[in-house]
């Protein structure tokens, strides 16, 4: 029988290293362990780069900080950095204040399918349950479900079953292009796939939609949609919403490639890839 593929976890950031600590530890404690981890930073400060790597060098698992300069919200670039620095063969998508539970990479190995992207889901929780979170004084991984319907009587959680699990049936697959749900902070894809279309397109500046441009364009390259709802869900840490300014333009664009059969990225994967101002650091594992 052969080894399980090795699975990529792409792990967005911006200064926020407590986030992303909690982060870390979450996977640390995973029942599947044939991962490795690619920090993709979108420019974080020094204070947080150097908290990001103290807290790195006790993950246990392979991982790599791929680091470049701020200029603005740009994490289509930061991920496709991050990429270009994965050594597996399947995708994970995470952003660094989304907490995974213990299952959550055997839960996205379990639906992972030629010829589908996973499209994963989150439950949200409260300022003041996240500030719990983060100080410490709340464990939220490993939680049975009864825990978690009373987070929701509380207010404290948007869900009340983040850890039911449903079978890998086929009402998760969709063959039509859908808008709507489309979360590139927990989502699964074929690294190839990713390649194909040139991963995220790096002219979308700015809060909103580089997602869905990123599906829609598999969806033109023969990629399908699988929804990975009650089964990859993610706790999302509370944040301040960042400036949408760029939404309407963004949106723009992708109903512009909505009417066409748009695959590659113009600015893309290999594009970023060719400005040298990004820097890496590996850890003992990598």
């Amino acid at each position: 029988m052969s080894a399980k593929p090795l699975i990529s976890v792409v792990l967005t950031t911006y200064n926020r290293s407590d986030a992303l600590a909690v982060v870390l530890q979450a996977l640390k404690r995973q029942t599947d362990t044939s991962f490795e981890v690619v920090i993709a930073d979108d420019g974080s400060q020094s204070a947080h780069r150097a908290l990001i790597q103290d807290v790195a060098k006790g993950c246990g698992f392979a991982l790599a900080h791929v680091w470049h300069p701020d200029v603005g919200f740009t994490v289509a670039r930061a991920r496709n950095l991050g990429v270009s620095q994965c050594r597996g063969t399947y995708l994970i998508l995470l952003d660094g204040d989304c907490v995974p539970d213990v299952d959550f990479i055997a839960q996205h190995r379990r639906l992972m399918q030629s010829g589908f992207l996973v499209n994963g889901s989150r439950c949200l929780l409260s300022p003041d349950f996240t500030q719990r979170v983060l100080a410490g004084s709340v464990d939220i991984v490993g939680r049975p479900w009864l825990y978690w319907l009373g987070q929701w009587q509380k207010g404290f959680s948007s869900k009340i079953a983040p850890l039911l699990r449903a079978p890998d049936m086929g009402m998760r697959l969709e063959t039509k292009f859908r808008w709507h749900g489309i979360r590139s902070c927990n989502m699964g894809l074929w690294r190839a796939d990713f390649e194909r279309v040139n991963g995220f397109d790096c002219s979308f500046q700015g809060w909103g939609h580089e997602d869905a441009d990123l599906v829609l364009r598999m969806f033109h390259a023969g990629v399908r949609r699988k929804n990975g709802f009650f089964a990859t869900e993610v706790f999302h840490l509370w944040h301040d919403e960042a400036s949408r300014h760029r939404a309407s333009a963004n949106e723009g664009t992708v109903r512009q490639r909505m009417l066409s059969d748009i695959v590659r990225a113009p600015v893309g994967l290999q594009e970023c890839r060719a400005v040298e101002d990004f820097e890496i650091v590996t850890f003992a594992n990598w």
